[in-house]
């Protein structure tokens, strides 16, 4: 991995916290991802399951994480389950978790090969009441192909019809929603190289530079920082491809008097983070621009500033509406009328302003919490709200990553990237 290693402590604190949340006589199993095929031999980079990274810490394919804390033999309370390394596999894949380098990784004392896994499962099947599994139920997931998660599952369930089956992700959703301050930490440094990234190209935009060079700018800067590399497929619009929501192809030239939209954020030991900033290719915004530049700012600001304890996200996102169709009204873009006569289920502000303001964010970009629940401290949220006028040939958002705190304003963690007009013009005159 290209980051530095992990105090073990955090995912024993993890594993703590989810076997608090157990039913008694119950164990647990999580899976990492399978390594996806492309055609002949190609594969797609190995991405661990967030889920088991969570607990344990290992981020390494075919790894099985069991938690069964009312074991009859404590050295069945905690199980990882690896393949077994060897010199061949070493010299050809690289190197692989050995049993002493997984405890220092986890904090898991007993480590088996996969080869022992069902002698093993086996018998604290027998000892078990409860089983929970791991369903992805994140709102946004979509899946169409059979995991290596869904395909145990099967198996299990085949195997040991008698026992009772249980959800993980209720108890997931809400663990994994409230960051632990290591995580925030992890997240920050992933914010400091996403930042590190913007300065970069600052001094690399002008008229006739192409999107894909941009992204490559962020790369080169992202992967001698540690990186993972980019924590979502990154959108570079520039002109009119801003108003194109999900915009990836990066593929056109930018040019003078137009802006930019970069959403873009760097990975971390998993961890993600979640940037959006506009730079205009010339160096210089048109007062246009810069108008709803601003009221796109304003409306960032104060819907940060609600990012409190015990507010509904559904609520907040009400609020921050009327915030946005105040301000389009002062850009001129909507007039009273239209607000007196909108439909309440698709608000006028929502012609320029049609997703979400926030989503959680962590080891997930949009990240696990369940949303019908009051906000908590130590949950990480992005603000993201944007304009986007095809009739002008623009479209504006800005994005900051937020901790919401037990009391005062949230902690913005992207507080050092540059945000103002003045200041991205400034450096970009330099």
């Amino acid at each position: 991995m290209k980051y530095l290693p992990i105090d073990r402590n955090l995912f024993i604190k993890n594993r703590k916290k989810f076997v608090a949340k157990m039913k008694p006589n119950s164990l647990a199993v999580f899976n990492s991802n399978d390594i996806y095929p492309v055609s002949a031999d190609s594969t797609l980079p190995f991405a661990q399951h967030r889920d088991i990274f969570y607990l344990s810490g290992v981020d390494q394919e075919e790894s099985v994480l069991v938690i069964f804390p009312d074991a009859p033999k404590p050295e069945h309370k905690e199980i990882l389950f690896l393949k077994e390394t060897n010199e061949h596999i070493a010299i050809w894949e690289g190197e692989k978790l050995t049993k002493e380098r997984a405890l220092e990784v986890s904090g898991i004392k007993t480590v088996y090969w996969l080869q022992d896994m069902e002698k093993v499962l086996f018998e604290i099947m027998t000892q078990a009441e409860n089983v929970y599994i791991n369903t992805n139920e994140h709102y946004r997931a979509n899946i169409d192909t059979e995991t290596r998660e869904a395909r145990f599952i099967i198996k299990l369930k085949n195997q040991y019809p008698g026992h009772t089956y249980l959800r993980s992700q209720p108890i997931l959703q809400r663990l994994r929603s409230v960051k632990e301050p290591e995580e925030i930490a992890l997240i920050k440094h992933a914010c400091d190289i996403t930042e590190k990234g913007f300065r970069r190209i600052l001094n690399f935009v002008k008229p006739g530079v192409w999107e894909h060079e941009i992204e490559a700018e962020f790369a080169h800067e992202f992967l001698r920082n540690r990186s993972n590399g980019f924590a979502y497929t990154p959108i570079i619009a520039s002109g009119n491809n801003a108003n194109v929501l999900h915009y990836i192809e990066n593929n056109q030239e930018c040019k003078d008097g137009d802006i930019i939209l970069m959403d873009v954020g760097a990975m971390y030991a998993n961890y993600s983070s979640d940037m959006t900033r506009m730079v205009p290719v010339s160096g210089k915004f048109t007062d246009r621009q810069k108008e709803v530049y601003n009221a796109v700012l304003r409306v960032k600001d104060k819907a940060a500033a609600m990012l409190k304890p015990g507010v509904l996200w559904a609520e907040y996102h009400i609020e921050v509406g009327k915030l946005m169709t105040e301000e389009l009204i002062g850009l001129g873009l909507l007039t009273k009328e239209d607000v007196k006569n909108e439909d309440p289920k698709w608000p006028a502000y929502k012609k320029y302003f049609m997703h979400g303001t926030s989503h959680h964010m962590g080891l997930d970009t949009h990240d696990y919490g369940i949303l019908t629940e009051p906000i908590k401290a130590g949950m990480v949220f992005t603000v993201e709200p944007g304009i986007y006028i095809p009739d002008e040939g623009f479209g504006i958002r800005i994005e900051d990553d937020y901790v919401v705190q037990e009391t005062g304003e949230p902690l913005n963690l992207m507080k050092n990237i540059p945000i103002t007009v003045e200041e991205i013009e400034e450096l970009m005159t330099k």
